[in-house]
């Protein structure tokens, strides 16, 4: 079963239109969406909270809880579109670039299978 491609351009219209018919868009400078981004992490955290590392493996299987992992990862998404609106950062781009600058810092022989963050290795 072939992955559904995302149109980023289509959500971004819905997100800025939703906010721009409620007339949100004077309260989302890109500092209060940060903030809220940071808010809705937590609340996607906190639903993992004291779960055990094979419970949080297992929400997919679980209706309820994957219900709201899906409420919270799609405020989290919301408010990082949001924010790339705003920005003008061509997502895509930003992400490849990210992924470059990250296998510079992670090469393969220093840290397949290792934790350890790149200052470390």
């Amino acid at each position: 079963m072939g992955e559904k491609k995302m149109d980023l351009t289509k959500l971004k219209t819905e997100i800025n239109k939703f906010a721009e018919d409620r007339d949100w868009d004077q309260f989302h400078s890109v500092k209060n969406l940060s903030m809220a981004l940071n808010v809705e992490s937590a609340e996607l955290m906190e639903i993992f909270q004291w779960l055990t590392e094979e419970q949080s493996n297992k929400v997919g299987s679980d209706p309820k809880l994957l219900g709201k992992v899906e409420d919270e990862v799609a405020d989290v998404f919301v408010y990082l579109l949001r924010i790339v609106s705003k920005t003008n950062i061509d997502l895509e781009q930003a992400v490849l670039n990210k992924l470059k600058k990250n296998a510079e810092k992670y090469p393969i022989d220093k840290s397949k299978g290792n934790a350890k963050k790149y200052t470390d290795l």
